[in-house]
């Protein structure tokens, strides 16, 4: 029986996704400027954006529209980096943008556990903040107002 639960856990654990999906009803450079919008208002940095769509264009290459919203509050950044450095290797935190293959625009993050479960941290009430703003980050982003 032990062994069974064991196999159990062990085969949840493997098919775990620590990816959040979600749609946007707007194109993907109108949610990234929303994105980048509601960042600002909640007095979050953005660090950059990451056109994955052109650089694979520069190269002569395919890819659907995406690019990469990079942003973060480095207060908190700084405060999970203290209790491991190695957090500073997946912040500053990041959402992607993408038109999948169906040309539906996806929002695309980490849930902020990955961070907990990959780094010696004990930070559950920063977690569930930041999951609380990615989550507030991405549907206010995602929402377009139709004519």
């Amino acid at each position: 029986m032990i062994k069974i639960v064991l196999l159990v856990a062990l085969s949840l654990n493997l098919f775990a996704n620590d990816i959040i999906v979600k749609t946007s009803e707007c194109s993907v450079d109108v949610t990234v400027n929303h994105i980048k919008k509601v960042v600002r208002n909640k007095g979050l940095s953005v660090f950059a954006v990451i056109n994955h769509h052109g650089n694979a264009k520069s190269v002569d290459m395919k890819l659907n529209e995406s690019k990469m919203v990079i942003f973060g509050n480095p207060k908190l950044g700084t405060a999970l980096m203290q209790q491991d450095m190695l957090v500073g290797l997946d912040l500053p935190i990041r959402i992607l943008v993408y038109k999948d293959s169906d040309s539906k625009v996806k929002m695309a993050y980490r849930d902020g556990s990955w961070l907990e479960n990959k780094h010696i941290l004990n930070a559950p009430k920063k977690i569930k903040k930041m999951n609380m703003a990615m989550k507030k980050i991405t549907t206010k982003a995602g929402q377009c107002k139709k004519d």
